[in-house]
């Protein structure tokens, strides 16, 4: 895939926030992808269980700003961005492993107390 194809992904799934779309979500990731928001949290296995993660997600009226370019390296692509919120910003670093059907297969996002500002 081209970095263009990965930077695509990234790009669907900001756009993803900023709709409160689950088709989208539906449409990027594998139906058996995993899941580990944050890293250290308990895995999200499968389409359906992902899909409920975000769903809460949108409903907190979350939205994405990406704050650095996309890196690329084999067939992961990771981001730095901003979870936007009324009255708080998460800063993570997602990391995805895209499968051979250009899907997301596995995602985890790393950030801690110290990556949220109220």
């Amino acid at each position: 895939m081209s970095y263009e194809a990965f930077k695509g992904i990234v790009d669907r799934y900001v756009e993803a926030f900023d709709k409160g779309d689950e088709t989208i979500i539906r449409d990027i990731y594998a139906d058996d992808a995993v899941l580990e928001d944050p890293v250290g949290s308990d895995v999200k296995q499968g389409i359906e269980a992902i899909v409920e993660f975000y769903r809460q997600g949108f409903a907190s009226g979350a939205k994405l700003k990406l704050t650095q370019p996309v890196r690329v390296a084999g067939n992961t692509v990771a981001f730095a961005f901003d979870v936007v919120l009324d009255d708080m910003t998460i800063s993570p670093i997602d990391v995805f492993e895209i499968n051979g059907d250009g899907k997301i297969q596995s995602m985890k996002a790393y950030w801690g107390p110290e990556n949220i500002q109220s």
